[in-house]
């Protein structure tokens, strides 16, 4: 088995070939994006631990039509994408690797589901409760973010 580090970022699954940089100027437009999807997410109540509740508990199809509606629009612009051959707003083109599937992704599946269902929160909801002013969420970024950290470093030891 193969260490991640070992790996050159070009025989990464999800390579970032970019062979620009940017500025710092230029990234505050990430952080726009973000706060208004953060925005969108808390008027949405999509950062709800009721609504999520009420979505593993089958009593709405609140959640499951937003979720339904981003899995429509990721499918209709990877369509596009590929489609139309859309570059970056760098002028570098698209590449999306086909994907392989192993069983390492049901168990974290089931452990990233169990993770929403006690916390009431997904990765992107978890910031933007904190910047809604939920700093209790605070506990459980700190807790993702070790979940990360921890992944990463026995990547090499799960079932794959």
């Amino acid at each position: 088995m193969t260490n991640i580090k070992d790996k050159l970022p070009e025989a990464c699954e999800a390579p970032n070939s970019s062979k620009e940089s940017e500025s710092f100027l230029s990234n505050l437009k990430y952080l726009f994006i973000g706060a208004m999807f953060g925005l969108v997410f808390i008027k949405g109540e999509i950062v709800s631990w009721f609504r999520i509740q009420e979505m593993f508990l089958f009593d709405s199809f609140h959640m499951y039509g937003v979720i339904g509606s981003a899995v429509i629009t990721g499918i209709i612009s990877v369509w596009l994408i590929k489609k139309f051959n859309i570059k970056t707003m760098n002028g570098e083109k698209v590449v999306i690797n086909p994907k392989k599937f192993n069983k390492g992704q049901i168990y974290g599946g089931l452990i990233f589901g169990l993770g929403w269902a006690l916390t009431g929160a997904c990765p992107g909801p978890l910031y933007a409760q904190l910047g809604a002013g939920y700093l209790a969420i605070g506990v459980t970024v700190l807790s993702a973010i070790a979940g990360v950290w921890i992944f990463g470093k026995f990547r090499d030891k799960l079932p794959m």
